[in-house]
């Protein structure tokens, strides 16, 4: 946990020397028995108001009421169901990634154990939104659903690309009320980019393909499809994916 710029690599279990923390709960969050919950947070800037972790918890169901921040997720076992104020649920399955928007009013209802990696941001400088319905706020971000709305991108950006210039294509999915965090998904052709500081916090689930990424000390990590990752803002990088490699991500624009 912390605020250095090296790349972390996410791991389903929490790292090998600590593993997931228990986590004091309150009843006053919830309308059912006190689940048990453990969490290991990879990543966190309260100033910020950014999170970043994975989570587990056994059966419960929260309070109905504002949604702490928005999220994504990925849900790595179990299942959830989100009911609204008129009781529709919307159930997300093991293997699917999702988002939530800041402050829907809307209940985690939980049968069975479930495991998540999560990015959830909550700046504590904004007031909560008064949102009156739950709507098209708990969005499934599906990879079929996305491939016909990518869009050939018209720069590289954010990368200074080294050699031939790739051809990558983006479909963006979400983007929160603030307006400074994008859920997508975006692929490339084979490219190498340039050591340079990475201008965002972004939030890596790779689909497809493998890439190799080297911080400024040298340090080189490995990552191919179904590997998650996160590179905090201002992280000195170079990218080198030797094929094809496609993602879903979840961005944190602080210049936005």
């Amino acid at each position: 946990m912390g605020m250095e710029k090296k790349i972390i690599r996410f791991e389903k279990n929490g790292p090998a020397r600590t593993g997931l923390a228990k986590m004091e709960l309150d009843t006053a969050d919830f309308q059912s028995d006190l689940p048990e919950q453990h969490v290991h947070v990879y990543y966190e800037d309260e100033d910020l108001g950014l999170n970043l972790g994975v989570w587990t918890t056994t059966d419960m169901q929260e309070l109905f009421g504002p949604y702490p921040g928005d999220e994504f997720m990925w849900v790595l076992e179990g299942q959830v169901a989100m009911v609204d104020g008129d009781g529709t649920e919307t159930v997300v399955k093991q293997g699917e990634t999702f988002c939530i928007r800041n402050a829907i009013p809307i209940s985690w209802k939980q049968v069975g154990f479930l495991r998540k990696f999560y990015m959830t941001y909550d700046n504590p400088n904004a007031a909560t939104p008064d949102i009156a319905s739950a709507d098209g706020g708990v969005m499934v971000i599906d990879a079929d659903m996305l491939k016909s709305g990518m869009k050939k991108m018209g720069s590289t950006d954010p990368f200074e690309i080294g050699g031939e210039a790739p051809v990558q294509h983006d479909n963006i999915a979400f983007t929160n009320d603030a307006g400074n965090m994008f859920v997508g998904m975006w692929d490339s052709t084979a490219f190498k980019s340039e050591m340079k500081p990475f201008p965002c916090h972004e939030f890596v689930q790779l689909l497809e393909g493998e890439v190799t990424i080297t911080e400024g000390d040298g340090t080189a990590h490995d990552f191919g499809a179904g590997d998650v990752f996160f590179i905090p803002e201002g992280t000195v990088c170079s990218w080198n994916a030797s094929g094809y490699i496609k993602k879903f991500y979840s961005i944190l624009d602080t210049s936005a």
